[in-house]
């Protein structure tokens, strides 16, 4: 079997399943936040007449009206805390984006199968977790019975060779894959992630890989467990069990198998409105911005942060240009003050935001007005998402929005790192 399928297999009670069949899983963690959450499924279990099937195996995570720093946000919030007391499940409260914050609390860890109340759950699957995004009314039925029913997926190996170049990340590959199999590319199929590239990675490299399968359109984006894994599920206090069982057979059958050499990629930059529009950063270099913005679950965890200040260290913003940042997790951005990260932000000129999803969801007082032309480390780019609808917003990595902030203008990391 494919790893997918093991992991199915396992949540089903079954030996062994195949591609195509549909079957009832028993769900060993469902995670939801404060805007798909509680307001959104309470008044179905209401309706329903039921409560939780398993409050220990919920987590709650507050992350997208925070700060609560308007009239609705703040209800919103209230409302969240409130069903968190009464029902007593696991609340982080303000703690950070959800993707990031449920991982490094040792929430997930490999063999577990996981639905989470938002479109980036997927990020579970680099911890060699079957997790991946459900909207409110199937989390109400998760809720209240532990279950849910899963077409078994195909499989869709991308594989990557050779190692990465300096001053390309995890951020790079995975705009590479946008742009050349598109939005649709997985076809709400399992995508398993492998390759000596992959397995270079460390692990909050491998969730920027999982975490934007969703914008591949796969329902899962998977990357069997080794020892790195299973390190920092100990180190946050998690369980990596017996993490050697989860890899795929050799052999097992895939739909489709897709090859890229890590060793000769560019970093790359998506135009607007889309990550497929993704190519080289040389075809948009040059580009003048108004905003850059390192923030959100694929562009602001602590490595995110540490790439970006190695660029801008000693260094002020071109004149003119606004940068944002927004730590992924307070955790991380605790971390990132104790070694000088942040101070290296500040020092640059940087506005430092809340741990939030903030703008990359739309949400906060930091939206991008009319017109403004923004490059940004989040996973989506859509038209109006951000702010306005006449913005633009390009995506990159953290390294190319470093670069971008001291030019003032989309720029090649590359040539800031020689020396560095």
């Amino acid at each position: 079997m494919t790893l997918a399928e093991k992991l199915i297999a396992r949540a089903a009670g079954r030996d062994a399943v195949r591609a195509g069949e549909i079957v009832t899983a028993r769900v060993d963690l469902a995670m939801i936040h404060d805007s798909g959450g509680p307001r959104r499924v309470e008044p179905i279990l209401k309706r329903l007449g039921v409560g939780l099937w398993d409050r220990d195996r919920v987590v709650l995570i507050s992350d997208h009206y925070v700060p609560g720093d308007d009239p609705d946000g703040a209800a919103i919030l209230g409302l969240t805390r409130d069903w968190a007391r009464r029902h007593g499940v696991t609340f982080h409260d303000g703690q950070g984006i959800c993707h990031v914050v449920l991982p490094e609390r040792g929430h997930v860890a490999p063999g577990m199968f996981i639905t989470g109340g938002d479109s980036h759950s997927p990020t579970g699957g680099a911890f060699g977790a079957y997790m991946f995004g459900i909207g409110a009314t199937e989390m109400a039925g998760v809720l209240a019975t532990g279950e849910i029913w899963v077409r078994v997926p195909e499989t869709i190996a991308l594989d990557w060779q050779g190692r990465l170049p300096r001053g390309v990340l995890a951020k790079d590959m995975i705009l590479a894959m946008c742009g050349r199999l598109g939005m649709d590319g997985g076809r709400y199929q399992a995508i398993e992630y492998t390759g000596p590239a992959v397995r270079a990675l460390g692990m909050q490299e491998r969730m920027t890989l999982s975490n934007m399968a969703a914008e591949l359109g796969a329902q899962a984006g998977l990357i069997a467990p080794d020892a790195v894994t299973a390190d920092y599920v100990r180190a946050a206090g998690g369980d990596p069990g017996d993490w050697a069982r989860w890899q795929g057979d050799a052999g097992a059958p895939v739909a489709e198998r897709h090859t890229f050499d890590a060793s000769t990629l560019a970093p790359q930059v998506a135009a607007p409105h889309s990550p497929a529009n993704a190519g080289d950063v040389g075809d948009q270099a040059g580009q003048g911005l108004d905003v850059v913005y390192i923030g959100a679950c694929t562009g602001a965890k602590h490595a995110d942060l540490a790439a970006a200040a190695e660029i801008l260290r000693g260094k002020r913003l071109a004149k003119g240009i606004r940068l944002m940042v927004a730590p992924a997790s307070r955790r991380d951005q605790d971390r990132a003050a104790a070694e000088g990260i942040m101070g290296v932000f500040e020092d640059a000129g940087a506005t430092i935001l809340p741990n939030a999803c903030g703008i990359c969801a739309g949400y906060g007082g930091a939206r991008l007005g009319a017109d403004i032309r923004c490059l940004s480390t989040t996973a989506r780019n859509f038209k109006g998402r951000m702010g306005d609808a006449s913005s633009r917003v390009w995506l990159s990595s953290p390294y190319t929005a470093a670069a971008s902030a001291i030019e003032g203008r989309i720029a090649d990391p590359r040539p800031h790192l020689e020396g560095r």
